[in-house]
């Protein structure tokens, strides 16, 4: 069965769920996510995740994001980007280079954001976005974020001078609305504002590099494999066959790190733990001496049902199987 990631480059115009049906198709099977929704101006990458793989997304959704986007200063929009009906326009002439780097830097650490009211947060139940296409006036409760690098490239001139448009790279915690920092941007310089253009080009470890568009991966679906994926995205522990049987059959095995200690995997934050040949066998969080399974993949105890035939079907002369561990091709 096939199982891994992959890292799509999302066009424009796309939604996420879109991208996940197209997988789906070019796969051949329904069990497939994404980590993480783009909106349908963004492009990028977009981490799908297909089969056993699926169980990885969750660690990979928190994981911190970095963008490459422009951000028009004078324009105000209802979507806080270029998809939505401009609702107000202010003259940038007069803000000089200096007023936005200083904007910027007091939108960059551990902020407080209200996420853009045309979103897909819930609110008794029902989308930010559906309320606000209804007609009735949402807000947001803010929510801490942290905009680790907020960088400046260039900033020029717009509608005849008018405006501003500012390209940024922004670096960010999961849950950060790049729309919103545009909006608060504007706000705070007095004029409002909005995105323009919008491409993410890190999830985690995963980039851009990695990532293939959907008519490259229609002639060519190329998987990044479970142990890989995992090696990347979370702390490694290389197993012994030993533990790779305990764990397999979900025992505990001695920690890799003392509970508590930075080193310690937790749950929300697990260690994977590979077998001597390499493969992903499962995700490991330390407690207190021991480790114990968080997620197992490919466990022994299934190796062995398949391979322990009854004795009737066992052809003439062929012996019983070895009780020692079976070999593991966990995560292929």
């Amino acid at each position: 069965m096939l199982s891994g990631l992959v890292i799509v480059d999302k066009p424009q115009g796309w939604t996420s769920h879109d991208v996940v049906g197209r997988m789906r198709r070019l796969a051949g099977t329904r069990k497939v996510g994404h980590a993480g929704t783009l909106d349908p101006m963004a492009t990028g990458v977009l981490v799908i995740g297909i089969n056993k793989a699926t169980r990885l997304l969750t660690y990979i959704v928190g994981t911190s994001k970095t963008y490459t986007a422009t951000i028009r200063l004078g324009e105000s929009t209802v979507t806080d980007d270029a998809e939505g009906e401009v609702t107000a326009t202010h003259s940038a002439a007069s803000v000089t280079e200096e007023a936005v780097l200083a904007g910027v830097a007091a939108l960059t650490g551990e902020i407080e954001q209200v996420p853009s009211s045309v979103s897909a947060i819930k609110v008794n139940g029902e989308r930010a976005y559906a309320r606000v296409r209804s007609g009735e006036e949402v807000k947001l409760a803010a929510r801490p974020v942290t905009i680790h690098r907020f960088e400046v490239h260039e900033v020029r001139p717009a509608r005849d001078g008018e405006a501003l448009d500012v390209d940024v790279t922004v670096e960010c915690s999961s849950g950060t609305y790049i729309r919103a920092l545009a909006r608060d941007l504007g706000n705070a310089l007095g004029v409002g504002g909005h995105l323009t253009a919008l491409r993410r080009t890190q999830v985690g470890p995963y980039t851009l590099d990695q990532a293939h568009t959907l008519e490259q991966l229609a002639e060519e679906l190329d998987v990044l494999e479970m142990s890989r994926a995992a090696r990347a995205l979370m702390p490694n522990r290389e197993l012994s066959d030993e533990e790779t049987t305990e764990i397999s059959f979900g025992r505990r095995i001695p920690a890799g790190a003392s509970a508590g200690t930075p080193e310690a995997a937790t749950a929300d934050k697990p260690a994977a733990g590979f077998a001597p040949d390499g493969t992903l066998v499962a995700l490991l969080a330390d407690a207190g001496s021991y480790a114990k399974p968080v997620l197992v993949f490919a466990p022994d105890n299934e190796k062995r049902a398949a391979t322990q035939a009854a004795p009737e079907q066992r052809g003439p002369g062929q012996q019983a199987p070895s009780q020692q561990a079976p070999s593991r091709q966990a995560g292929q």
